[in-house]
């Protein structure tokens, strides 16, 4: 990525130097685990087959995704998944409409914005199993990435058979594509939100965030350290609308993912009960760094989002089994409220 490539990316979107963040998030982003050659050639080989069996059983699961291609995913390392990462970003927040800024000004925020994109990609980027990228690919059609270096770390941390773990972990990943391949509106929905959230319509509105910001630093300690809450606080009303409706999206398409790995899971990995309760342990585990960034990064609010959306799903798929809740997919107005998320029966009341 040249010093012209980064000043063109600076003239669409947000003001973010995404070359320096690519080039940051390669540079900072630990090595893998020591593994030989013939481990990891097995590994890569059996991921890129599992993701395709997972979607398989998840289609068996939800009665989404008939006729549609059973894919393979791309095997990563930490440094190709921080690239992609990146560019997935990119390509999501290009279209959002931000007032017109110097050309000075954006040089200077989009290169602290690139540092700080790269490292926390790089610190992400050493934990992160798998993810499904909507809008990544050559083809900008999405994209599975496994990322193999971490999944087999997680494996050996927790004492779990290999073939057993990678297949797991493909169940909650394999959801996540069959909800945007399967649901034809969700993938320009989601872009649609994003691109609202990330847009200030006029600097007033900065202005507005600025008189708001003491009364949400007061708020912020009295939630002890809720990030959430904090983002909350500086929105005004419109992004405050817009902003729970994403949450709204993402605590769904997360929590359903669970319910589809828990449902799945013990017809197909045998020791699936092993591998959650020694996950669950894991994930809220970690040193008081680790602990921190992932206050700091919003990892903690999304273990809520995973608790919240989970039950959910569990509540409306026991009540109206799971052809009622595919209901949910009709259209963004069947789409449940963040409300609604924590009491079901709202949903099933005027969705009924």
């Amino acid at each position: 990525m040249t010093a012209r490539s980064d000043e063109r990316e600076l003239t669409q979107g947000l003001p973010i130097n995404w070359g320096l963040a690519r080039r940051t998030a390669a540079r900072l982003v630990q090595d893998g685990p020591p593994v030989d050659r013939a481990t990891a050639r097995e590994l890569v080989d059996r991921l890129r087959s599992d993701a395709a069996v997972a979607e398989g059983h998840v289609r068996d699961v939800t009665g989404l995704g008939a006729g549609l291609p059973l894919l393979p995913a791309d095997v990563v390392d930490r440094p190709a998944w921080a690239a992609a990462a990146v560019d997935g970003m990119a390509q999501l927040t290009a279209g959002a409409r931000l007032p017109k800024t110097p050309r000075a000004a954006r040089a200077v925020t989009g290169t602290t914005a690139g540092l700080q994109i790269g490292g926390v990609l790089a610190f992400v980027g050493s934990r992160v199993l798998g993810q499904y990228d909507p809008f990544g690919g050559p083809d900008r059609e999405g994209r599975l990435l496994l990322v193999a270096p971490n999944i087999f770390a997680a494996q050996q941390a927790l004492d779990v058979p290999a073939e057993d773990f990678g297949l797991w972990v493909c169940l909650h990943e394999a959801t996540h594509r069959l909800q945007f391949t399967a649901v034809p509106w969700l993938r320009d929905y989601f872009a649609d939100q994003i691109g609202q959230f990330l847009s200030i319509g006029d600097p007033g509105r900065q202005a507005g965030m600025l008189d708001r910001l003491p009364d949400a630093i007061r708020a912020f300690k009295d939630s002890r350290g809720d990030t959430l809450a904090l983002v909350e606080l500086l929105q005004g009303p419109e992004q405050r609308a817009v902003l729970d409706r994403l949450l709204a999206l993402t605590t769904l398409l997360e929590g359903h993912a669970d319910h589809v790995m828990d449902a799945a899971g013990p017809g197909v990995v045998p020791s699936v009960a092993t591998i959650r309760e020694r996950f669950t342990v894991r994930r809220r585990g970690g040193g008081i760094v680790d602990r921190i960034l992932r206050a700091l990064l919003g990892v903690e609010a999304k273990m809520k989002q995973y608790a919240v959306g989970a039950a959910f799903t569990d509540h409306v798929v026991g009540a109206i089994g799971m052809d009622g809740f595919n209901r949910i997919w009709t259209s963004p107005d069947t789409l449940p409220t963040r409300g609604e998320l924590g009491s079901p029966e709202k949903w099933l009341v005027r969705t009924r």
